[in-house]
């Protein structure tokens, strides 16, 4: 039995030895108050959890058949005090979860902006069937399954789906926010090291879902104005015409760039989503009466 606790903390430190790279590892201020979110939620849960299974064991034992001592009251009914104690504290620990809960999710509203004495990045990020499509609008350059940003800086997306719906999560970075055909969401991050940061889709969106993921490098600044300069010189041209070549259902695509992007993409993309809606919901009735 003296060997249970030293195997318990080594099962639990190789199990523990996984936890790289995603929400408990956070490498910017809006991951950062993430996890604080989650340690403080979980701490105001251990210290209702712990005492109650404390004195779960400590009933069974004093209330065990070798113990003479204890009562045994089999016309035991009702107890104000004792309901007032249980109620109390699933109430409390609902309350004070629950603020904490409101409050980080107000000052981590997705659209809030990041305070920053550099100017932001705009992003817009097009989910596909099944890779990601990352534009730089101020920059007029795009990339594919493949995301850079300056360290330091922070980073406003505008994010939409040309399909079904898919969700955009960087754990390392900032929380999860979903995609959808015709509409536009709003997210903003910052990193504040420099590294690669593993991207993904956390909603599950057809066959090639697994292979949709990507690449965040965060580079000093000097660097990343050295890789836009870099993207500008090589690569095709992201219009119209090479948007409906990429927007075809295809998995596992090596990441490329774009050295040059049509004005007004996203707004395209996000706008023929809704046009195809309409032009389908003003057939319907058209064939409902043809079947008729």
């Amino acid at each position: 039995m003296r060997y249970v606790p030293l195997a318990a903390v080594l099962i639990g430190a190789s199990m523990l030895g996984g936890c790289d790279g995603g929400v408990l590892d956070p490498k910017g201020p809006i991951a950062f108050a993430e996890r604080q979110i989650l340690f403080n939620a979980t701490g105001i849960m251990l210290a209702i959890v712990i005492p109650v299974v404390i004195a779960t064991l400590a009933v069974a034992f004093w209330f065990r058949a070798s113990n003479d001592r204890a009562r045994y009251r089999p016309d035991f009914v009702y107890s104000g005090r004792l309901e007032m104690l249980v109620w109390s504290i699933p109430l409390m620990t609902i309350l004070l979860t629950g603020t904490v809960a409101w409050i980080g999710s107000y000052d981590l509203d997705p659209p809030k902006p990041i305070a920053s004495s550099a100017k932001p990045i705009k992003v817009q990020a097009i989910s596909l069937d099944w890779k990601w499509l990352f534009i730089y609008p101020e920059l007029g350059v795009a990339s594919v399954n493949h995301l850079t940003i300056p360290v330091g800086t922070p980073v406003s997306f505008e994010l939409t789906s040309s399909g079904v719906m898919n969700s955009f999560f960087v754990p390392q970075l900032a929380g999860q926010i979903y995609t959808m055909a015709g509409m536009a969401t709003r997210l903003n991050l910052r990193a504040d090291y420099s590294g690669t940061y593993r991207g993904m889709s956390a909603n599950f969106s057809g066959d090639g879902f697994a292979d949709m993921y990507f690449n965040v490098d965060a580079i000093p600044p000097e660097r990343f104005a050295q890789w836009v300069a870099m993207t500008r010189r090589a690569g095709p041209v992201l219009d119209s015409k090479t948007y409906a070549d990429l927007a075809k259902p295809s998995a596992a695509v090596t990441p490329f760039t774009y050295h040059s992007v049509a004005s007004d993409l996203f707004e395209s993309i996000r706008m023929s989503s809704v046009q195809s809606d309409d032009a389908l919901c003003r057939s319907y009735p058209t064939s409902m009466r043809a079947e008729k």
